[in-house]
């Protein structure tokens, strides 16, 4: 079927029938070689602690095994040789690719080369960084009512300080500092344990200024490439989860459609379009939505509420996009890249979508040879509280906490593995732990909570550093198979 007017040029990669278009407007035939999918390198430091070329898990297995590497990290997992330095060993460096989001933020380890066609980039490493920026703005809000209270209640006078509260320049509110600051962070560590050599950072993908405009989308821009009016395009494909907005069909093309009919006076303001697959967009026609939908009262509710969804995350992703890039051009050498040819260079490749391979597709590359099959996690968890009072729903207080933080040699936090010979819970459990006074344990593991668990059966790995760690398979293709 021939592209229509208002229909989308790209579909999500491997969904079938749509040809990637380059940022030139040129078409390029889909890759037929999938990427192959390898397990996760293995970060090593030599004896003095400088990072070193990351090695398979066969390779550190080996070298574990015969007593030349320790182990000095459980996760990520990361190995110090005994006998080797760095000015004895051939390092050729990786690189670091980042696809900032709002609720999570995708970063990949690879190595990259000029082969035959071109740049060839290998994945070693993934991460997927879960931020807690909403967390983050729900504690500032209690605080604010808190302070509000307490404003308003007779208490014991105390003078005012407003004049002496000021911002500096180029201030983030703290739930958008902590993207910037976990993001950096993150970057910061893996240099520690590889030899990082570059940094390619994503622009933001949306123009929120632009799709509140409501700039229109009319006449023959509807008929260039992937890149001509990619904000709005690409915003409804991740709004509307790539589905077809009236029956849910996926891997389909897809047209733009007015939820109110233009004309009938709908406006191109990004609240008032959808996406519907050829069927429905030529079936509804110029009907209004409520007429279209009045045989499905649930579909239409649905429609109407995310129709209204505010552009909340692309505005968080949008505020933060310079403070990240010039916080981590302070540290490393950094480039920067589309979301445009993020998106060309995954759908050239044969990749699915997800952060981590984003990531993996940000800036200046050709072929994808190589990609991670399992992903780590990194959940942004905190690392506890000062306060030592539990406050009640109008803030009194209800509960002390101890003062102490340790107990049995083990804080709320650190990463352990219990293993239990018997009882209710037998074998073995990994994961974060929260300890208690009394010496039962419960410890979070990736199937749920074990809870009871007596302090002699607990081992420590890692100690807390601020984030629960998990994996999970990625998800290269729809023939894929993920190890």
């Amino acid at each position: 079927m021939e592209h229509g007017r208002e229909e989308t040029t790209t579909a999500s990669p491997g969904s079938g029938g749509v040809t990637p278009v380059s940022p030139s407007g040129a078409e390029e035939s889909p890759r037929e070689r999938h990427p192959s999918v390898r397990p996760a390198s293995v970060f090593v430091l030599d004896k003095h602690g400088t990072p070193l070329q990351p090695c398979h898990p066969a390779r550190a297995r080996h070298l574990l095994r015969t007593g030349r590497a320790v182990v000095a990290r459980h996760t990520p997992f990361v190995i110090r040789l005994k006998d080797r330095a760095a000015a004895e060993s051939e390092v050729d460096g990786v690189e670091v690719g980042i696809d900032p989001g709002s609720k999570h933020t995708g970063i990949a380890v690879f190595t990259a080369r000029d082969g035959e066609e071109g740049i060839e980039r290998r994945g070693r490493y993934a991460v997927q960084l879960d931020h807690r920026g909403a967390a983050i703005g729900k504690r500032m809000e209690q605080r604010a009512n808190y302070r509000r209270r307490r404003r308003s209640a007779n208490l014991r006078y105390r003078a005012p300080r407003f004049d002496n509260r000021t911002r500096p320049q180029r201030w983030l509110a703290p739930s958008l500092r902590h993207r910037v600051d976990t993001t950096t962070s993150w970057v910061d560590r893996l240099s520690r344990w590889a030899p990082v050599q570059a940094v390619h950072v994503e622009r933001v993908a949306f123009d929120t200024h632009l799709l509140a405009a409501g700039k229109p989308l009319e006449g023959v821009e509807y008929q260039h490439g992937t890149l001509m009016g990619f904000e709005v395009r690409e915003y409804l494909l991740a709004k509307w989860g790539r589905a077809c907005a009236y029956c849910g069909a996926t891997g389909v093309p897809l047209n733009i459609d007015h939820v109110h009919p233009r004309s009938r006076g709908g406006s191109d303001r990004v609240s008032n379009l959808t996406l519907a697959c050829v069927p429905c967009n030529q079936t509804k026609s110029n009907r209004p939505v409520a007429e279209f939908l009045a045989g499905r009262p649930e579909v239409l509710a649905r429609v109407l509420a995310q129709a209204k969804v505010p552009l909340r995350d692309a505005a968080a992703v949008n505020t933060t996009r310079w403070a990240l890039w010039r916080s981590l051009d302070a540290r490393h050498p950094t480039r920067t890249a589309s979301g445009g040819r993020t998106k060309w260079n995954r759908a050239r490749n044969a990749l699915a979508k997800s952060h981590t391979l984003d990531a993996l597709a940000v800036g200046e590359v050709d072929t994808i040879t190589q990609v991670v099959g399992r992903v780590l996690v990194a959940g942004c968890a905190g690392r506890g509280t000062h306060c030592r009072t539990r406050t009640g729903k109008y803030g009194f207080p209800r509960l002390k906490l101890p003062r102490t933080k340790q107990f049995f040699g083990f804080a709320t936090g650190d990463r352990v593995r219990a293993i239990i010979p018997a009882g209710k819970y037998p074998g073995t459990h990994t994961g974060r732990v929260a300890v208690r006074a009394t010496g039962k344990f419960n410890i979070t593991t990736r199937a749920g909570t074990i809870q009871g668990i007596h302090h002699r059966h607990v081992r420590l790995l890692q100690r807390a550093d601020g984030y629960a760690y998990t994996t999970h398979p990625e998800t290269i293709h729809e023939r894929a198979t993920t190890t």
